[in-house]
């Protein structure tokens, strides 16, 4: 069963979510970040979400509709480019935390980062998966033969970020990180 856990942030605030939204059993509660939208409201040039996820296949799906979900939420929606690319990499590596990262007991965890486009400029969206295996995936991409049946997901990652890496977390694991840039929305 998919545990999740949310708490988001506006402008660096931290705000729980409870849950208590009436939410599907199994699916995330609701994150409390939002991007203003209506006129005369003051716009955060920064959102993020956090959630924990049982590192199973069912978490790593979860993962990427809250993904979706927020970014529509945040103002970009479900069919725009940017949440089409994250899509993609929170699938991969979520997938990657359940497949290779994956300690019994321990869940693996979801960040978004979300830094709004200044003045026409390009925006950030900061994907980060973090799990609690020392194991760190190679950076140095190589594309996989045809008949080979895996190692294409960081070719993927590799091709939509901009940046990505892998960095140690403390005490324990490590955190893969991919930013996608994005233009400013019309």
């Amino acid at each position: 069963m998919a545990r999740t856990n949310t708490t988001a942030d506006t402008g660096g605030t931290p705000r729980a979510a409870d849950g208590a939204d009436g939410a599907d059993a199994g699916e995330a509660p609701d994150a409390v970040a939002r991007v203003p939208q209506g006129p005369g409201e003051e716009r955060s040039p920064y959102v993020c979400l956090r959630a924990q996820f049982g590192a199973t296949p069912r978490g790593a799906r979860l993962a990427r509709r809250v993904a979706v979900r927020h970014l529509g939420e945040w103002g970009h929606p479900p069919a725009s480019e940017l949440a089409c690319a994250a899509a993609l990499v929170v699938a991969e590596l979520a997938g990657n935390a359940v497949r290779h990262g994956r300690v019994r007991g321990r869940d693996f965890g979801l960040r978004l980062e979300l830094r709004e486009a200044d003045g026409g400029g390009r925006g950030v969206l900061r994907v980060e998966v973090a799990d609690a295996a020392e194991a760190r995936p190679s950076t140095s991409v190589r594309v996989p033969c045809a008949d080979e049946e895996s190692g294409r997901g960081l070719v993927l990652v590799d091709a939509l970020a901009e940046r990505w890496g892998v960095e140690r977390r403390v005490p324990v694991g490590k955190t893969v990180w991919a930013e996608l840039e994005y233009g400013a929305r019309g």
